[in-house]
């Protein structure tokens, strides 16, 4: 099954795509992964994200290796550190980005997280690198609604096309205002730790209701944040079982018992609540 999420300029990418946190870093583990972001990409998954933060830039060296001869066939995510989000070294931030990756332009470059650049400096930064033909299009990553607000103000800032947040049945605080906030200006949100750091695979109710649809664990978690609109999950898979795993989350479809045995157990929020960032 193929799920679609549309961006603003009408350019649609997979609801379920592949993040790569922490990867690159072990040797021992380096085929084993590349196999796996392989995999995924020949399953639908073609939206892959990365950072130069991650690794120190191991991260987007072995997703370059991954996609070498397949580039077109990817949606290419990457962020940069917010100390490199000014207009003076952003551009070398992302060539450097560009030249791990062994790529001429990114699909989406993010702000990785607000720091002490000026949201109007880094606005400016980001509309330069698409003008360049660097970047088509940019977003940001770990920002709250009000700092969204504060970006909405400034002068091109509607060009924003996404938010990456930390979302997973354990961490709903968005589902309050920020999602629906998104939503209303058809945003998508990226979903990063949409299976936390594997301490929901191992809940009782998980489990349960992924025997009960002769699932796994962690296709219950991704298809829990799946059925929201505008929701892009990117999980990590380190093996190709893995990655197979997940690309089968969209099969699951929840019912009305499903729905309240999940929210009983993770409760949506009632009010707002400060942003969860890990």
């Amino acid at each position: 099954m193929t799920r679609l999420v549309t961006f603003a300029d009408g350019t649609t990418v997979p609801a379920l795509g592949q993040g790569t946190w922490e990867m690159g870093d072990d040797p021992a583990w380096r085929d084993e992964e590349q196999q796996a972001l392989a995999r995924g990409i020949d399953l639908g998954l073609t939206l892959i994200d990365t950072a130069e933060l991650y690794g120190d830039g191991r991260s987007e060296r072995l997703v370059g290796e991954v996609i070498a001869g397949r580039r077109d066939e990817v949606f290419l995510v990457s962020k940069v550190r917010p100390e490199n989000a000014s207009e003076m070294k952003m551009m070398l931030a992302c060539e450097k980005s560009l030249e791990r990756l062994g790529t001429d332009r990114l699909d989406l470059y993010l702000l990785h997280w607000e720091g002490n650049v000026p949201l109007e400096e880094t606005v400016a930064a980001f509309q330069e690198l698409v003008d360049e033909g660097m970047i088509a299009r940019w977003g940001v990553s770990n920002l709250d609604l009000r700092a969204m607000e504060r970006l909405m103000e400034i002068e091109g800032a509607e060009d924003c096309a996404v938010n990456q947040l930390l979302y997973n049945l354990g961490s709903r605080g968005v589902e309050f205002d920020l999602l629906p906030w998104m939503q209303a200006r058809d945003m998508p949100m990226m979903a990063y730790s949409p299976l936390g750091r594997g301490e929901l695979l191992e809940q009782p109710l998980i489990r349960d209701i992924a025997n009960r649809h002769s699932a796994d664990p962690a296709q219950v978690a991704l298809a829990a944040i799946l059925r929201h609109d505008g929701v892009i999950a990117i999980p990590k898979a380190g093996s190709i079982e893995h990655v197979e795993a997940n690309a089968d989350a969209l099969e699951i479809q929840f019912d009305l018992e499903d729905i309240e045995r999940l929210d009983a157990a993770f409760p949506p929020p009632t009010r707002e609540t400060p942003l969860d960032i890990i």
